[in-house]
């Protein structure tokens, strides 16, 4: 007997054995007929005898198609949330599909904290892969607003294999902006990630985070005296110089660029930042991204879409 020969009578097998699963499963309750049936995960657990693994690559292959699809996956995270969740349920050693759920289950709060679980899971049983975490991170941070719990998902990716190097200058980042602007947390943390690792290209990521935290510091310093430039003159500055040359002045030097650079008004913000880094000291969400956000949390707020 021939390896193709056996191999196609495998392959029989199997889909013999998907279709037997698939029809022992219980029909779709009433009013979800629109959809295809997403069995309970336990159900099909139980069901698959022994074929977990091709039973979760049946509901795999839904889910991409309706990625795929000409109506595409928008309104349908929770279809999709449900065949994932059978999907690592019968197979959780998969890869991908957990980062699938993070991107494509955005249509509102409760579909997030979904890919949330699913990612979750994953992480327990892949402990060595970064980017589940990095995923769990981001949707903390960008949809959910969690800037503590964002960092909390990101700090164990740091050391992990593969991990890009700027992973401990958010988590500082976020740190800071979940305390309140608390420089000093940030600081220690990335001191503390400093001292630990012997990587030249992570502590050159390190060591330029700590001088964007000394950067913010006089920035701080320049817009308490801009409040007392307000206080004082009833209006605002024009130039950050203003504060030196009204008289008195508010300040009588302003404290230096640690870099040699200028302070100025960020023309879109209107804050003051060094001409250096350019902006302030904390995550950024581009205009794009920006837009992107405002759509998902007025979804987030339309009727029966999620809290």
């Amino acid at each position: 007997m021939g390896d193709g020969w056996k191999r196609g009578v495998a392959a029989l097998a199997i889909a013999g054995a998907i279709a037997w699963a698939t029809a022992e499963l219980p029909d779709a309750p009433a009013g979800t007929r629109n959809e295809a049936f997403v069995p309970d995960p336990g159900v099909a657990k139980l069901l698959a005898f022994g074929f977990d693994a091709a039973l979760a690559d049946y509901y795999w292959l839904q889910a991409v198609q309706i990625v795929g699809s000409p109506e595409g996956p928008v309104g349908r995270s929770h279809h999709i949330g449900r065949l994932i969740d059978v999907v690592t349920t019968l197979d959780p050693w998969v890869g991908h599909p957990y980062r699938f759920a993070a991107i494509w289950m955005t249509d509102d709060q409760a579909a997030v904290r979904q890919a949330n679980a699913i990612l979750a899971r994953g992480i327990a049983h892949q402990p060595a892969e970064w980017r589940n975490r990095f995923y769990l991170g981001f949707n903390h941070f960008f949809y959910l607003g969690e800037n503590a719990e964002a960092a909390a998902a990101l700090e164990p990716a740091i050391p992990l294999p593969g991990a890009p190097h700027y992973l401990g200058r958010l988590v500082a980042r976020l740190r800071s902006q979940a305390s309140g602007g608390d420089l000093e947390a940030a600081s220690a943390f990335l001191h503390e990630l400093l001292r630990q690792t012997p990587d030249p290209f992570a502590q050159a990521e390190y060591e330029k985070a700590l001088e964007e935290i000394e950067v913010e510091r006089r920035a701080r310093v320049l817009d308490a005296a801009r409040q007392e430039f307000q206080r004082r003159n009833g209006r605002d500055i024009e130039q950050v110089e203003d504060l030196v040359r009204v008289q008195p002045p508010v300040l009588h030097a302003l404290p230096p660029e640690p870099h040699g650079w200028e302070w100025k008004l960020d023309p879109e913000s209107g804050q003051i930042v060094s001409s250096w880094v350019g902006h302030r000291y904390q995550v950024r969400v581009d205009a794009a991204n920006r837009s992107l956000l405002d759509r998902f949390r007025a979804r987030s707020r339309a009727p029966g879409e999620g809290t």
